[in-house]
């Protein structure tokens, strides 16, 4: 964890070395610093055998060198522990009328658990330590592994320092020992303090040390810290060191380790990781806790923690505009300070709300107190709210030429400083960032662009100056660029803001008087109006995230907030804004003090168990100094607020005379006082105090902002209204209408405060302490003086104790019997909570000392509830199991019965919509068939009309012409007279005429061109007659072959058929016996044995038959074939294809007829082996004959 962005712990390893004060214990003894409050009553008993006499002193009394706030934190722990808490919890707050609790223990929840050796106490005596060492000498690598007799102490120096030394020698109460570089010393046992081995250099968890003092917890915690392990558990208590650079302890995967447990180290992860599990675990409200000094790392701590939350709570979408906030509130609310260039100035409560499953759903975030006057003036060194000098160095030059943006060398507030920029920041870059974190948490771009007015408005207000205009001093707003573009800016007039900075309205019974304004309170005035804009934006911006954040987000009561506020501040000059901050962190040191060490004694205590106290520094009455009533600081602050005449001075010296006999408060000279807080002393210089907590904004500046025609300066005025209407206890006067009725800054920071840890106290707390190593932002620089100071504010060792000898994890007996009560048997588990708790324990084999039975509760020590926890987790997984088998059978016969319904349904309703679509599409083919026929019909209407009118056409031509031939001159017949009647006639039938011949030739025209087509086909015709007659040809010659082929064949089966007859009548010849046993023999193409000669006939019969029947079969095919080819037959196929095909196959079938007549040659000459040569040499005449005739 870091204090600025450029320091924040990340990814980068450290190379950095261990100081030499802290170097390993084999090479020379460290020394550390400033350990100057140790006390004087502890007391370490010698043995004999060890030669040591004395006791150990925690300090070596002779010191003069001791700070008043030590506590009894160091020495041995199995030494008494005397005293105890000397008030009760409603006794502490007796003295003090107001307090945030309502007076009732609340229980802690299980801290993290240790391993049952850890719990053991230190023993007293120093020959009792030393079997402990031979245990651990297997890791041990000092001297002391050679030489078991030197033991190792801590010795402080005269000068305040401790080193580490071996005990060389002893006698009587002094002892001799070895410290660095040989330096050889006689000192007195009282001086030395217990070191622990070195098997147990850089443990985790301080709860494991052997010996639990100051200066072997920070060498544990040095020695881890130069290993970049910057995270300590110091009991429930989690310990983190700023290492002022990236480390690489972050990132998905170590998020995804401490999901799944796979890593225990400490870690920002791990508690984080156990706040989300027992906050759905007990369903209770969680809170992490993060404190510190400023610059310790407390923001990135709690952007560590976010993110964490985000990944395990994520998947809506908003954890990712929850961890969008950080930039914005950092740039509005961080600044960079002498000691944190990242230093929140403001304090802030992230209450992130999570959803029955642990899912992010909405998020709320609180602010405190935000340092306005840094707005108007910073020290030397120091830098005003980083959005400044982001806007002026990353605006568009759109939006710069807008609002008038100049360098941040141009404004007076922000050059008040020389320090302009952050060392390894990028405040452009920022500003993008920034930007697009405005637009995830949805404020549009116009109210944007206004945001950024209003800041320019506030840099511009500054260069506001002023002029005298009379001898009395005062002044009036010169209209130069500064005044003019403040107008601008927020909607103003020029001359209203004029007379707003430099004259005050006063009504004086039932007049009004307007006053001017001297310098110095025209400069204030100015101010208080800069303050108040962005203290109003800075709100109203809290106030838009908070809409965006909860808009349409369902919540359900469970939450995990986190506080990061302000740390503890002490400077060389402390104002009103520390005093403020300080008491802030009193009030959590108490809270971390009630939940640690009050309330878990007194429930010990109130619940009967065996418990001795451990006693701690309590800060008690310095809250009584703050809060007391009615003469407490915060008290005597808001009285001399109310008088008009009230000073800074007045309100010292009304504090002196008043609270000089309490041991918290000291009086100083001239303005200022101290206070005695838990972190040490700080002085206060009450200069600017009374003006501070007044906040005052005078009425006029309000209706100002009302007038505007910007709507942010009107909702910051209404805000302002609405306030100052709020009625004040005690009697506040001060004219100045709005400003007699406001509330101040003091009374309403205590409000908030206390209703804060009224929060707080209704959730379970988890604790990170921050601790800065140094003052230098410097990585590997360790401050043991500093550390030390931190660590005593924090009560680490107090902290250690408690939980080492306490009961951490605390369970009511209802809630136990009813948590782990099925896991017994039902007749004990139905018996009274306190019967099934004890039976469940002696079930477990729970060892006593392990445990305590109270009144109400039963107690545990670390680790024994997660026996119990793994049973019931193991046994409801198996219920689990069974029911989600039975669960899933059920839902699978349900399942499978809805599908058969669907199936069902489905077939009716697509049967259904089928036959529906059937019917349109039979309903339109009918109506394209209608519609066809109607075309075609029409269509051949119409070209039969056009051959009917050409034949009637050609008709007429012929006719006419025909008629014309046969008549001759038929009208040179006819008389004179009739010539002159009938001339028209004449000359209407030369017309008819001239048409008729016109269409003959037409007629004569197309009389040749199908003379020209009947030519054309006529020699198509004669050449296909000629193929045709080649056919023929080829289909003779293939026949004439064929008829060749079959006559062969049938020759050669006629001779086959005679030489058979000839053997069958030798053979009938011979005797009876031989002819029977040649008809007994089979004739079998698989076997060695013969058939009977008639066999081999009914063969050739076969063969013969065959023959014919092919031959005819050929010969009908080809007969069709050319019957097709020749027109005679009418088929759908080719001839000349089939005439192919046709021939493929009857050499397909000669081929394999004449292989069965080889076959049956080789038979019958198997038949014919035991007859004379004769026979032989025939049958090889008929063998050439059968294969020249097939080849």
């Amino acid at each position: 964890m870091a204090s600025t962005k450029t320091s924040s712990p990340g990814f980068q390893d450290s190379s950095e070395r261990m100081p030499k004060s802290f170097a390993s214990k084999s090479r020379s003894p460290p020394s550390l610093q400033s350990i100057k409050s140790l006390p004087v009553d502890f007391r370490f008993t010698g043995s004999s055998a060890s030669g040591v006499s004395g006791q150990y002193d925690d300090a070596n009394t002779d010191n003069s060198n001791v700070i008043c706030d030590s506590i009894p934190e160091n020495g041995d722990l199995c030494g008494e522990v005397d005293g105890g808490i000397e008030d009760s919890a409603g006794e502490m707050y007796q003295a003090n009328g107001d307090t945030p609790y309502d007076r009732k223990t609340i229980a802690t929840d299980e801290r993290p658990s240790v391993s049952d050796e850890d719990l053991g106490l230190v023993a007293p005596h120093l020959h009792s330590s030393a079997p402990s060492r031979s245990e651990f000498r297997w890791g041990d690598t000092t001297s002391y592994a050679a030489k078991k007799h030197k033991l190792q102490s801590w010795f402080q120096l005269p000068n305040g320092n401790w080193e580490l030394g071996k005990m060389l020698s002893s006698s009587g109460t002094e002892i001799v020992i070895s410290l660095s570089e040989g330096k050889v010393l006689k000192v007195n046992a009282d001086s030395l303090l217990p070191a622990n081995p070195d098997i147990l250099d850089g443990v985790d968890d301080l709860m494991q040390l052997s010996y639990l003092n100051e200066p072997s917890v920070l060498y544990n915690i040095q020695h881890r810290y130069n290993q970049d392990m910057i995270y300590t558990k110091a009991g429930p208590v989690l310990v983190a060191i700023n290492p002022f650079k990236k480390v690489p302890l972050y990132g998905n995967d170590y998020i995804d380790a401490y999901k799944r447990k796979s890593i225990e180290s400490p870690h920002v992860y791990a508690i984080t990781d156990t706040a989300i599990r027992e906050m759905i675990r007990d369903e209770v409200n969680q809170s992490i806790i993060i404190s510190g000094e400023s610059g310790a790392g407390k923001t990135e701590t709690a952007k560590i923690a976010m993110q964490y939350l985000a990944a395990l709570g994520g998947g809506s979408g908003i954890e990712y505009e929850i961890l969008k906030t950080n930039p914005i509130l950092e740039a509005f609310g961080n600044a960079k300070t002498l000691r944190n260039d990242n230093s929140s100035r403001f304090g802030k409560l992230i209450e992130i709300h999570f959803s029955e499953t642990g899912k992010i759903s909405g998020a709320k975030i609180q602010t405190f107190l935000l340092e306005k006057s840094r707005v108007v003036q910073c020290a030397e060194g120091e830098r005003s709210y980083h959005i400044f000098y982001q806007l002026c160095a990353g605006a568009p030059p759109a939006l710069r030429e807008k609002l008038d943006l100049k360098s941040v060398h141009d404004y007076k507030y922000l050059k008040q400083s020389s320090c302009y920029s952050i060392n390894g920041v990028d405040d452009a870059e920022q500003f993008r960032i920034v930007v697009e974190a405005l637009d995830i948490v949805h404020v549009s771009k116009e109210d944007q662009e206004t945001v950024f007015a209003m800041l320019s408005a506030v840099l511009w207000m500054g260069n506001v100056s002023f002029a005298v205009i009379d001898n009395e001093n005062h002044v009036e707003a010169v209209a130069d660029e500064g005044l003019t573009n403040v107008a601008k800016l927020i909607g103003c007039d020029v001359g209203e803001l004029k007379q707003a900075l430099s004259t005050r309205k006063m009504r004086v019974g039932n007049d009004n008087i307007i006053q001017k304004l001297t310098l110095s309170q025209a400069i204030d005035t100015r101010d208080a109006l800069a303050k108040s804009i962005y203290a109003s934006l800075f709100d109203w911006l809290v106030e838009q995230i908070n809409k965006s954040l909860a808009v349409g987000k369902r919540r359900t009561g469970r939450s995990i907030s986190i506080l990061d506020i302000y740390g503890f501040e002490s400077f060389d000059r402390n104002s009103f804004e520390q005093f403020c901050i300080n008491y802030a962190n009193e009030r959590l040191q108490q809270h971390f003090n009630r939940h640690l060490f009050k309330l878990e004694q007194e429930e010990y205590i109130q619940d009967g168990i065996d418990w001795n106290r451990v006693d701690f520094e309590d800060n008690q009455d310095c809250l009584n100094l703050f809060e007391k009533k009615p003469l407490g600081l915060l008290s005597l602050l808001d009285e001399e607020s109310t008088f008009p005449n009230g000073t800074d001075l007045t309100f010292a010296n009304k504090l002196k005379q008043h609270l000089n006999s309490n041991s918290c408060f000291r009086g100083e000279r001239g303005k200022a006082f101290s206070v005695c807080h838990y972190a040490g002393e700080v002085m206060y210089d009450t200069t600017g105090f009374l003006e501070k907590n007044r906040d005052l904004l005078h009425l006029d500046s309000i209706q100002l902002l009302s007038s505007c025609t910007c709507h942010l300066p009107q909702t910051f005025a209404s805000n302002m209204l609405t306030q100052s209407e709020k009625p004040v206890v005690g009697p506040l006067y001060k004219s100045g209408g709005a400003d007699s009725q406001k509330l101040s800054v003091a009374t309403k920071f205590k409000g908030q405060l206390f209703q804060l840890m009224q929060r707080l106290e209704s959730t379970t707390p988890h604790f990170i302490r921050c601790i800065k190593p140094n003052n230098f932002q410097s990585p590997g620089n360790y401050d043991q003086g500093l550390v030390l100071q931190q660590l005593r504010c924090c009560g680490v060792l107090e902290v250690v104790r408690i939980s080492r000898s306490g009961f951490p994890t605390r369970m009511s007996h209802q809630k136990f019997a009813r948590r782990y009560g099925f896991l017994l048997l039902e007749s004990v588990a139905s018996q009274d909570p306190l019967s099934v708790s004890v039976a469940i324990l002696h079930q477990f084999n729970i060892v006593p000392e392990m445990y305590q039975v109270g009144y109400t509760k039963l107690f545990f020590r670390t680790g024994q509830i997660g026996v119990l926890e793994d049973t019931r987790n193991h046994t409801l997984h198996g219920i689990l199991r069974v029911q989600s088998c039975f669960r899933g059978h059920q839902a699978r016969c349900h399942l499978r019965g809805l599908r058969r319904g669907i199936a069902t349904l489905q077939s009716f309703v697509r049967g259904e919509k089928t036959r529906k679509e059937f019917a349109i599409s039979l309903q339109r083919h009918r109506a394209a068939v209608v519609i066809q026929k109607q075309i075609r019909s029409r269509i051949a209407r119409k070209k039969f009309m056009n051959i009917y009118d050409a034949s009637i056409v050609i008709q007429s031509v012929i006719r006419g012409w025909l008629v014309r031939r046969c008549s001759g001159d038929l009208g040179l017949l006819t008389g004179g007279g009739r010539k002159d009647k009938d001339s028209d006639e004449v000359l209407v039938k030369s017309s008819f005429l001239a048409e008729l011949q016109r269409r003959v030739l037409r007629a004569e025209a197309a009389l040749r061109e199908k003379e020209e087509e009947n030519d054309i086909l006529h020699q198509r015709l004669q050449q296909y007659e000629n193929r045709w007659s080649e056919y023929e040809l080829k289909m003779k010659s293939m026949e004439e072959v064929w008829q060749k082929q079959m006559r062969s064949l049938q020759s050669s089966l006629s001779i086959a058929k005679k030489s058979l007859a000839l053997d069958d009548s030798r053979r009938n010849s011979d005797a009876s016996v031989n002819l029977t046993d040649e008809r007994d023999s089979s004739w079998d193409a698989g076997s060695n044995g013969v058939r009977p000669m008639s066999a081999g006939l009914t063969v050739i019969s076969r063969m013969a038959e065959e023959f014919e029947q092919r031959s005819q079969v050929f010969g009908d095919d080809a007969k069709f074939l050319v019957e097709v080819k020749s027109g005679q037959a009418e088929a759908s196929l080719n001839p000349d294809r089939e005439l192919r095909r046709l021939k493929q196959m009857f050499e397909a079938w000669k081929k394999d007829y004449g292989s069965r007549l080889r076959e049956t040659k080789v038979i019958l000459q198997k038949l014919g082996n035991e007859e004379g040569s004769g026979d032989k040499g025939r049958k090889k005449w008929w063998v050439r004959r059968n294969s020249s005739r097939f080849n």
